[in-house]
């Protein structure tokens, strides 16, 4: 391992402290995308005991490189329709210059856990998924959005990925009874 290499890698990482998404904090800000990785690893580890068939360093992992494509582009909004293979190969691209001054064990293994996430396959990715999702929605719920926020959109995004577990499907019922409450307190 070059420490050199290792320091400027966690350097191009600030983009991702910089980075904003769509979603809102309580105080009003934009939340931005490590932000949001760190809240989902923290989701998926609290969760972990629930979920011992998991490899947890796996989750983990996944959680703290699923959104490292957005580094240089950004984040899109789900409710923007784009092309998602073309959004993928940017995002991947994205992962192999932000690790390229890592070596080939490192940068393979960050890129290997991104694609393990977009192909949403293995129980690891779908768990992440369907976690990513429900964080997102908690965020909006929890968030101080903007006039017209389209709450309802939260109702259906990314349900699919919890339709596989009786306990993230609960926990996904609680989140979409918060999406209701905060569509009738601001109606």
């Amino acid at each position: 391992m070059n420490a050199f290499h290792m320091i400027t890698f966690i350097k191009e990482l600030e983009r991702l402290k910089e980075t904003t998404r769509t979603a809102y904090m309580r105080s009003g800000r934009r939340e931005s995308v490590a932000e949001h990785s760190w809240r989902l690893a923290m989701f998926a580890f609290a969760l972990s005991d629930e979920f011992p068939e998991l490899d947890r360093y796996r989750v983990l992992s996944m959680c703290l490189v699923h959104d490292l494509g957005e580094a240089y582009d950004g984040d899109v909004s789900a409710t923007i329709p784009v092309d998602q293979q073309e959004k993928i190969k940017k995002e991947e691209e994205a992962v192999q210059r932000l690790t390229s001054s890592l070596e080939e064990r490192e940068k393979a293994s960050i890129l290997s856990l991104c694609q393990e996430y977009n192909r949403g396959k293995t129980k690891e990715a779908r768990f992440v998924k369907a976690l990513d999702k429900m964080e997102t929605i908690i965020q909006h719920t929890q968030g101080t959005n903007p006039p017209g926020f389209d709450y309802e959109f939260n109702l259906t995004y990314g349900k699919e990925y919890a339709e596989y577990d009786e306990l993230v499907k609960l926990i996904r019922k609680e989140i979409d009874k918060e999406t209701v409450k905060k569509m009738n307190e601001d109606a």
